[in-house]
């Protein structure tokens, strides 16, 4: 079989990459009624259905079964076979489609791939199979803590991880040198943004309005020592925390960049696609951004071998970052009709041997800690960046576990959006009064 090369994506909710897919695409070998959880009723061996997530397009020299398909091939058995169902391309639009499924008891959902800030929605809605106790050391086993977290629901995994990500700072090495920053050494994101505006250079993020965003103040605000929200176990009555000392230093991070000339022109609409672009230009300096963005200058000779790397800027002086996390975690419908067979197919599809082979052929990193040290991966990335990619996982600052995230995000972008409107003295005790009222229902969105 061979293997692809790296490939540019699309973004979707949280920074899970969402990339193009080839017409060509095999799916599955056989797809089943969606209406059925598991095909066989004719005494023929059962089909498990996984619903996928778009993966990267493969090359048009790869064979076979390629990305999570790939997974689904290897992982069928003389028991049963497991198809895909291919979900749409924004994650939004994912989570819509999952709901209304579920919701209808619908048992065609056996396994299906989540983004990571889904997933205490679905749990406590009752959507997720439960993990039985004897299962769950399997599923955890060498797998990165940050991406445990990422899948555990009132201190209990209810999804297995397949893949993890996570933000760091990429920087072009000459102008880290040109501005006298030691970058082997943490820094902050004070220092980043006065080293871009001494030098004429800029610092990308995210901040078009959408969950990106709020991906990036939530590592503000967890950098800072503090959450968006806590107690989100209590749903609806959770604490909203924004408007405390560390949604005022977000704040302050936030307008300092917005009001300086290191901010991109495009700051307002600016998401993981839009700052790739500048960091290869005349005026590249710094970028937070996804582990795909290595992969993404390797035909730019200059710029690659310019290009550094270091962990997400601290919020804090002397204080460590809480970089962002983010992947997709595999979960078992709860009406199912085969729910050993399920359980069975999830450890399958979540060992470290197809994470090796899943992050091999689509640069999504593993979640398990053994699997970085395989030949395929060393091959194709630095052994420091690995290990930063693991270190940031495994200390990463997740979003808030709330199964009302998305009544959160859009009530703080109603508050935050554009960036150049944020106003450390009114900006957080706004937002926090705002979401407060939208949990309670009496502000609407």
């Amino acid at each position: 079989m061979k293997r692809p090369a790296a490939h540019s994506p699309r973004f979707g909710r949280g920074g899970s990459p969402i990339w193009r897919r080839g017409v060509g695409l095999a799916v599955a070998a056989v797809l089943c009624s969606t209406l059925l959880a598991a095909c066989g009723d004719d005494g023929g061996k059962p089909t498990l259905t996984w619903y996928i997530n778009p993966d990267p397009n493969p090359p048009a020299d790869f064979e076979g079964a390629f990305g999570q398909a790939g997974i689904a091939e290897r992982c069928s058995t003389d028991e049963y076979d497991i198809a895909t169902e291919l979900l749409p391309t924004s994650a939004s639009e994912q989570r819509i489609q999952l709901l209304r499924r579920l919701s209808a008891n619908d048992p065609s959902i056996d396994l299906m791939s989540l983004d990571p800030v889904f997933t205490a929605e679905f749990a406590a809605a009752g959507y997720l199979a439960e993990i039985p106790d004897d299962a769950q050391g399997e599923l955890t086993d060498g797998v990165l803590q940050g991406a445990i977290d990422g899948a555990s629901w009132e201190d209990k995994l209810v999804v297995a991880p397949l893949w993890a990500n996570t933000q760091v700072l990429w920087y072009r090495k000459s102008l880290a040198d040109q501005a006298g920053l030691d970058m082997t050494q943490p820094v902050t994101w004070d220092q980043i943004i006065d080293a871009a505006v001494d030098n004429g250079a800029t610092v990308g993020v995210q901040a078009n309005k959408y969950e990106g965003y709020v991906v990036w103040l939530n590592a503000l605000i967890k950098g800072a020592g503090g959450d968006i929200a806590s107690d989100t176990e209590q749903g609806s009555d959770a604490t909203i925390d924004i408007g405390g000392d560390a949604g005022v230093k977000a704040a302050e991070i936030v307008q300092k960049l917005a009001d300086s000339s290191a901010a991109q022109p495009d700051l307002s609409v600016s998401n993981e696609g839009t700052v790739l672009g500048p960091l290869a230009s005349d005026q590249g300096g710094f970028m937070v951004n996804w582990t795909f963005a290595y992969n993404n200058y390797r035909a730019d000779e200059a710029t690659f071998e310019d290009l550094g790397y270091a962990r997400y800027p601290a919020s804090v002086d002397g204080e460590e970052s809480a970089p962002p996390i983010g992947g997709i975690n595999i979960g078992m419908g709860a009406s199912t009709d085969e729910p050993e067979m399920a359980l069975e197919a999830l450890t399958c599809v979540t060992s470290e041997e197809n994470q090796v082979e899943y992050a091999i052929e689509t640069a999504n990193m593993p979640a398990r800690e053994g699997a970085y040290e395989d030949p395929g991966l060393t091959e194709q990335f630095p052994e420091d960046l690995l290990t930063l990619f693991q270190d940031s996982i495994d200390s990463a600052g997740p979003r808030p576990a709330s199964p009302y995230w998305s009544t959160i995000v859009n009530a703080t972008l109603s508050e935050w959006h554009p960036a150049s409107s944020v106003s450390p003295e009114s900006t957080p005790e706004d937002s926090a009064s705002f979401i407060t009222e939208a949990l309670s229902g009496e502000a609407l969105l």
